[in-house]
C-alpha cells in the first residue's frame, strides 16, 4: 500500500466516521433539543467564520502548498518560511477584524425584523474567536499536509469537534446547559483543536519559527502576490458554498427558519463529498510535488483516478440518499422538512457535479496560470449573487439550491475546458457515463421498492438492495481498477492480483 493508499485509508475511516457522527448530530440530535432558528444560527455561525477565516488567510493555505517544496531543508527551521506565515496571517486578521467591529451596526441592520435576529446579535462578538481559531486550524492543518501528517488533523476537524458538539446537544436534553453554553463549548472546541494540531508537529519538530532567511526575504513579494490571487479565489470558492445561506438569510423574512432547513439538508448532502475530502488531503501535495517536477503523466494518471473514484462512491451515496427520503424525512423529526426535500435532491446533484471534476482545481492552482482559478471563482460569487438575486424571490429556498448547483457546474466545466486546452489532460471516458447509467437503474430500483413501516428494516433493506446492485455492476465493468483490487483481495485473498 503506498502512501496515498495508506493516508487515504485511513481518512477515508476518520470522515466517514466523523460524518456519521456529523449525520447523528444535524438529524437526530439537532432536530430534538433545537428549534429550527437556533440550528440556522449555528449554522449561519459557521459559514460567516469560514468566510472569515478564509479572507483573514489571504490566500496562505495555497503558498503553503505551492512553495513549500521550495523553501523546505532538512531541519525545521525552512528558512523561516513559517514566521512569514505566522505574521502575514496576524497582521491580515488584525486589520480585517477592525473592519468587522466598525461595519457591526450596518451588518446587523440587514437582519431587522427577521426571525432570529435576536441570536446574531447576541453572539457577534463570538464570530471573532471563532474565526481566528479556524484560521489558526486551516494554517496547521496545510503546515500538517506538506508533511504528510494529516491523519490526526482530520480526526480533530472531523471527529473531535463534532464530539464536543454531540455532548454539548445530550447535555442540553438533560437540563444541564442551554443554547448559550452550547455556542461558547463549540468555541472553546475550535481552540482545543487547533492547540491539539499545534502541538503535535511542535513535539515532532516539522517546523520551527526562526527568522526569515534571505531567500524568504526576496521572494517576500512573490508569495504575497500569489496570495492575493489565492485568497481572492480561496474567499471566493467560501463565499460560493456559503453565500447562500447568508442570502436566504437576509432576503427572505423566514430568515434563520430557511436558513436552518436549507442548512440541514446541505450537511445531509456533504455526504456526497466525502470521497473527494479523503482523497484529496493527500492527493494535493503529491500534485504540488509533481509540478515542481513537471511530471505531468503522474498529474495526469491521479487527475483521472480521482475523478472516477469520486465519482463511482459519490453516486452511489446520493442514489442511497434519494431512495431513502421518507426515512430520512422521519429521522428529521420536524414537520417544517418535508415540503423541501427537493431542495436536498437539487443540492446533493451540485455535490455530484463537484466531485466529478476530481482535483482540477488544484491541479490548475499549483501551476503557473493559478490567476485563472482566481478569475473563473470570483466570476463564479458574481454568477452566484445574480442568481440567487433571481431565484430566491422566484422560488425561496429552492432558489439558493438551483443557484448553487448551477454555479458548481459552470466552475467545474470552466475548470475542465482551461486544463484539457492548456495541458492536454481531462479525467472523463466511458466509466463516467456507466456511472450515471448505473446509478440511475439503482435510483429506479430503489424507489421502487416497497416500504415497510419499520423504519429500520426499511432502511437497511433498501439501501442493502440499492449498494449490492450498484456495487456488482461497478465490479463487472471495471468502473475503478483500483476499486476492484481492493474487492479482488476480499474475494482472492491468496491470489495474484497483479
Amino acid at each position: 500500500m503506498n502512501l496515498l493508499q495508506k493516508q487515504g485509508f485511513y481518512n477515508s475511516i476518520i470522515l466517514y466516521f466523523g460524518t456519521a457522527l456529523g449525520f447523528f448530530n444535524a438529524i437526530i440530535l439537532f432536530q430534538r433539543f433545537l428549534t429550527i432558528e437556533q440550528i440556522g444560527f449555528f449554522q449561519l455561525l459557521i459559514s460567516i467564520s469560514v468566510i472569515y477565516a478564509q479572507i483573514v488567510s489571504l490566500g496562505i493555505n495555497n503558498i503553503i502548498t505551492r512553495y513549500f517544496p521550495y523553501f523546505k531543508t532538512k531541519d525545521s527551521k525552512h528558512g523561516g518560511f513559517v514566521s512569514f506565515i505566522g505574521l502575514f496571517c496576524l497582521i491580515s486578521f488584525t486589520v480585517f477584524t477592525v473592519l468587522f467591529l466598525v461595519f457591526r451596526i450596518p451588518i446587523l441592520a440587514q437582519y431587522n425584523g427577521k426571525n432570529g435576529s435576536a441570536l446574531l446579535n447576541q453572539y457577534y462578538y463570538y464570530l471573532i474567536p471563532v474565526s481566528f481559531f479556524t484560521l489558526a486550524y486551516m494554517v496547521l492543518e496545510s503546515l500538517a499536509r506538506v508533511v504528510f501528517k494529516n491523519v490526526l488533523s482530520a480526526f480533530l476537524k472531523e471527529v473531535l469537534l463534532r464530539v464536543f458538539t454531540s455532548v454539548s446537544i445530550l447535555l442540553i436534553a438533560v437540563h444541564l446547559i442551554n443554547y448559550h453554553h452550547f455556542i461558547v463549548i463549540y468555541v472553546w472546541a475550535n481552540v482545543l483543536i487547533a492547540l491539539i494540531l499545534y502541538y503535535s508537529i511542535y513535539k515532532d519538530r516539522h517546523f520551527s519559527f526562526t527568522a526569515l532567511s534571505a531567500q524568504v526575504k526576496a521572494h517576500s513579494k512573490e508569495l504575497i502576490k500569489y496570495g492575493f490571487f489565492a485568497v481572492l479565489s480561496g474567499g471566493s470558492f467560501a463565499l460560493v458554498q456559503n453565500l447562500d445561506m447568508i442570502m436566504l438569510s437576509t432576503m427572505t423574512v423566514q430568515s434563520f427558519t430557511y436558513v436552518g432547513i436549507y442548512g440541514t439538508f446541505f450537511a445531509i448532502a456533504m455526504v456526497i463529498n466525502l470521497p473527494a475530502k479523503a482523497l484529496n488531503r493527500t492527493s494535493y501535495q503529491i500534485i504540488s510535488d509533481a509540478w515542481k517536477e513537471n511530471d505531468r503523466l503522474k498529474i495526469s494518471r491521479i487527475y483521472f483516478k480521482t475523478s472516477v473514484v469520486q465519482s463511482l462512491i459519490g453516486c452511489l451515496l446520493l442514489v442511497v440518499l434519494i431512495v431513502n427520503k421518507q426515512n430520512i424525512l422521519f429521522l428529521l423529526h420536524k414537520p417544517e422538512y418535508r415540503n423541501y426535500f427537493g431542495v436536498f435532491i437539487i443540492v446533493g446533484i451540485g455535490f455530484f457535479i463537484d466531485i466529478t471534476g476530481g482535483l482540477n482545481s488544484h491541479i490548475i492552482n499549483t501551476s503557473k496560470y493559478y490567476k485563472v482559478v482566481t478569475f473563473i471563482l470570483v466570476s463564479a460569487v458574481i454568477a452566484v449573487v445574480i442568481l440567487n438575486l433571481i431565484f430566491i424571490p422566484m422560488v425561496g429556498m429552492a432558489g439558493a439550491a438551483i443557484t448553487y448547483s448551477l454555479t458548481t457546474f459552470l466552475i467545474n466545466f470552466s475548470y475542465w475546458l482551461f486544463i484539457k486546452i492548456k495541458f492536454g489532460m481531462q479525467p472523463f471516458n466511458k466509466n463516467h457515463l456507466l456511472i450515471i447509467a448505473i446509478g440511475l437503474l439503482a435510483l429506479v430500483t430503489g424507489l421502487e421498492l416497497p416500504a415497510i413501516h419499520n423504519f429500520y428494516i426499511d432502511a437497511a433493506y433498501r439501501s442493502t438492495i440499492v449498494l449490492v446492485e450498484y456495487g456488482i455492476l461497478a465490479y463487472f465493468f471495471n468502473i475503478s481498477e483500483d476499486i476492484n483490487l481492493i474487492f479482488d483481495k476480499f474475494i482472492k485473498p491468496t491470489g495474484n492480483n497483479f
